[in-house]
């Protein structure tokens, strides 16, 4: 197993300010945790979840 690699949005500065990041874990799930507290909880979505998620906010759905 290796170790995951967190992303976080381009859009999203080194300045401390609120940030999620995401890794594609072997399994095939994401996961999401608070880039600002990397050893805090952390929210695992099979690919089917995560899919529905990024579709609803790219369609608005959370607007």
């Amino acid at each position: 197993m290796h170790r995951p690699t967190w992303r976080k949005s381009s859009y999203s500065s080194d300045q401390g300010g609120a940030c999620l990041e995401v890794c594609e874990l072997d399994s095939g799930h994401r996961a999401v945790r608070d880039g600002k507290d990397p050893g805090g909880a952390v929210l695992r979505f099979t690919a089917a979840e995560w899919s529905a998620f990024t579709t609803g906010i790219c369609t608005g759905q959370f607007d």
